[in-house]
């Protein structure tokens, strides 16, 4: 399966191109508008949805109207034909909605009106095509420059030109075939996470303790006093005030979760991992029922950046049951479960007397539920394991201890954090 990701480009247009592509702007507005005219209907079932049909009667019309190229007529109509479709989809699911209506700037390029090159491309207008410079940000490392545009692997592929307080962007959509195809991976090993609202955001069964909880807590606090104090105040100055802060402390917190789901990622590539394992949002409410909507927000975020990121590398992203993840024993030999085993952040057996930090027999355990799943559901992984610190734990309990160089597969850099 083809991966496909969506990253945003600003671009460096000449003074002398931009009222040649405001009117692209524009003349692709009406395009898709006209379409959308010509096949809205009061009644649902009367709207015309078939791309032909719509193409037949409108096609030459819209040449005629305007002076777009003839694959941004062909990328308006489809647009036009999706917003009818998504409409008709509503008013049958028994919703609400209206006559699509086209506003704003956005032109959809395809591979006959944008050409890539090296540091800039060329775009087809009302005009004739210009030439666009790529704006480069000022630190790429914290930008989906680093992974995605610079890369031989990733072909440039249709794009969605947008305009934005007099700027100009490129939203691109890159796609590369993923590094292994998981479905044929028979024997993968699991990597298990444990997801935290104080300590470490997250801990892998391999032992790695990533991102600071208590820190993102801080800062969100932080955003929360200032804003409160500014809503007290009442002034427009203010309200703006809170709608920039509001937006960077956004942006930071998602980076941050970005952070922490690119090193889980690292960490199961780095032991050789089929699947990386979570323990199921939807069932871990009882467990996390004191933590605030913004801390299940993060732990939200953070699986789906994970899955997001691991597709590429063809690994998969699972969620378990967590129900007594942190109470049983991830000793092979034990598997005892009691509320006691567990003391804040310490965990001791009752049973066997092992000790692990609480949340690494956590993630062991969720990892361990992963690969017992796989064994009884007959996802033909006879040879499962679970990624530990030290080795490699399979399904019947026998331990293979890591390589010399602490490592159960290829080194890797791991990113920073």
């Amino acid at each position: 399966m083809t991966v496909v990701r969506n990253i945003q480009v600003k671009l460096d247009v000449p003074a002398d191109a931009h009222s040649s592509l405001d009117a692209t702007f524009e003349q692709f507005r009406h395009a898709a508008q006209y379409v959308v005219d010509y096949g809205w209907a009061g009644d649902p079932t009367e709207i015309v949805t078939n791309q032909n049909d719509l193409n037949a009667a409108t096609y030459d019309e819209v040449r005629t109207q305007t002076a777009l190229h003839s694959n941004h007529v062909q990328s308006a109509r489809r647009l036009a034909t999706d917003a009818l479709d998504n409409y008709q989809s509503r008013i049958f699911d028994g919703g609400a909605a209206s006559k699509p209506t086209f506003r704003g700037t956005a032109v959809v390029y395809g591979s006959r009106t944008i050409t890539y090159n090296d540091d800039h491309c060329t775009l087809a207008t009302v005009d004739g095509r210009i030439r666009a410079n790529y704006v480069t940000p000022d630190d790429p490392d914290s930008t989906p420059f680093e992974d995605y545009w610079d890369r031989n692997e990733w072909e440039r592929k249709e794009a969605t030109l947008h305009k934005r307080d007099g700027a100009y962007y490129l939203h691109v959509a890159v796609a590369k075939e993923p590094d292994t195809d998981p479905s044929t991976v028979e024997n993968g090993a699991v990597l298990g996470v444990d997801l935290n609202v104080d300590g470490s955001l997250a801990v892998t069964s391999t032992g790695r303790f990533l991102g600071n909880a208590d820190f993102l807590n801080h800062k969100r606090d932080e955003y929360e006093r200032r804003r409160s104090s500014l809503q007290q105040t009442g002034t427009r100055s203010a309200h703006l005030t809170i709608l920039r802060s509001g937006s960077r402390f956004a942006h930071w917190s998602e980076d941050y979760l970005h952070r922490v789901s690119k090193v889980i990622v690292h960490e199961a590539r780095r032991h050789d991992c089929a699947a990386i394992a979570f323990e199921d949002l939807e069932n871990i409410r009882d467990r996390i029922s004191n933590a605030s909507k913004f801390q299940q927000w993060a732990f939200r975020m953070i699986q789906e950046f994970t899955e997001y990121k691991a597709e590429e590398h063809g690994v998969l992203v699972e969620t378990v049951d967590p129900a007594y993840t942190s109470q049983r024993c991830s000793h092979s030999a034990c598997g005892f479960i009691d509320r006691g085993n567990r003391d804040g952040d310490e965990f001791e057996c009752l049973h066997c007397g092992k000790q692990l930090h609480a949340d690494y027999n956590a993630a062991r355990n969720i990892g361990w539920r992963l690969v017992q799943h796989w064994l009884t559901s007959g996802a033909g992984r006879a040879n499962c394991q679970v990624a530990l610190k030290s080795g490699m734990l399979n399904a019947n309990g026998e331990f293979t201890p890591a390589m010399s160089n602490g490592q159960s597969g290829s080194p890797l850099t791991s990113p920073p954090l």
